[in-house]
């Protein structure tokens, strides 16, 4: 009976919006859009490096670092990060304040900060031995389906120089995401702008990237073939230099023995590979790393101790 009543005299459904029946959602943002296949690739090592982390409280963490190698990067940093607790996620915390110090004074810090919902922002300041070598301001939005971003890097209004980078990134369809990017630069007796635009598709299992522009072209193409393995391939093309490289790279993991193994090979002839172990109980990661340049006949090795 109640159903034959419900049928007579349904109930109005709630009206909704066309930003609700949207089925697309925030692309990210113009920079991350190779990360994903760029994770994937070993880092290069060489010498010998020792990182100690403390957590002094939930939102203090310091860190030290000491390398010795033989191209002339040794020495020590000192590091520190602190994270706010106005959380905008489960895994996201804000204002966000990072720095590292080395043996000579010279300085890296960021800080990062969520204004609104949909505001964020970010200061970066580089020093060389107490002078000033490089900073920037960003401010980036997010909606609902698109992200946009400024830059603005080294500005300078008595000399009128100065960097300004606009991104645009706008989700087309729950896969496709298509965006651009406009670098301005200017400095006493130049100035010039360089444009590039942006594809990228996204399956179930893969990431394919292209960056069309007016210094070249960038396509990377990653693909998770199960929970261990996965790819990624790297092309570059280059106006400027004219030359061209394509890089294959893979990532291994196994979880039951705490392991992590990255390869890589280019067009270049350069063929390297990283392995992590971690030795769970103990807050330890070893790291082992070697790259061999067959073209130069040059050949890097490296071995890293993280502790915490």
């Amino acid at each position: 009976m109640g159903s034959v009543l419900a049928a007579a005299s349904p109930t109005p459904a709630p009206a909704t919006t066309a930003e609700d029946d949207s089925p697309l959602q925030n692309p990210g943002t113009y920079e991350e859009c190779h990360r994903k296949c760029k994770e994937v690739f070993p880092l290069q090592m060489e010498g010998v490096r020792l990182v100690v982390n403390k957590g002094l409280s939930n939102h203090f963490q310091v860190s030290h670092t000491i390398t010795l190698s033989t191209l002339g990067d040794s020495g020590y940093r000192f590091g520190s990060t602190y994270v706010g607790s106005k959380q905008t996620g489960p895994a996201e915390s804000f204002p966000v304040m990072v720095g590292d110090m080395d043996n000579t004074g010279s300085l890296n810090a960021q800080i990062i900060h969520q204004l609104t919902s949909a505001v964020r922002s970010k200061i970066a300041i580089q020093t060389q031995q107490h002078k000033f070598v490089n900073w920037q301001c960003d401010m980036e939005y997010r909606g609902k389906d698109f992200t946009s971003a400024v830059t603005l890097g080294n500005p300078d209004v008595l000399v009128g120089s100065g960097i300004v980078v606009a991104h645009y990134l706008q989700s087309i369809t729950p896969a496709l995401a298509l965006g651009g990017e406009l670098v301005y630069h200017r400095r006493p007796g130049e100035e010039g702008t360089v444009t590039s635009l942006l594809g990228r598709y996204t399956g179930d299992n893969f990431v394919a990237t292209l960056t069309l522009g007016e210094a070249g072209a960038h396509a990377t193409y990653y693909h998770k073939a199960n929970d261990q393995l996965q790819v990624g391939v790297e092309f570059e093309a280059s106006t400027r230099m004219q030359d061209t490289s394509t890089s294959f790279g893979y990532q291994l993991d196994i979880p039951k023995a705490n392991l992590l193994f990255k390869g890589t090979v280019d067009s270049n002839w350069v063929v390297g590979a990283t392995l992590e172990k971690k030795l769970l109980p103990l807050p330890l990661t070893l790291a082992l790393g070697a790259f061999l340049n067959h073209r130069k006949n040059k050949f890097q090795c490296g071995f890293g101790v993280t502790i915490g």
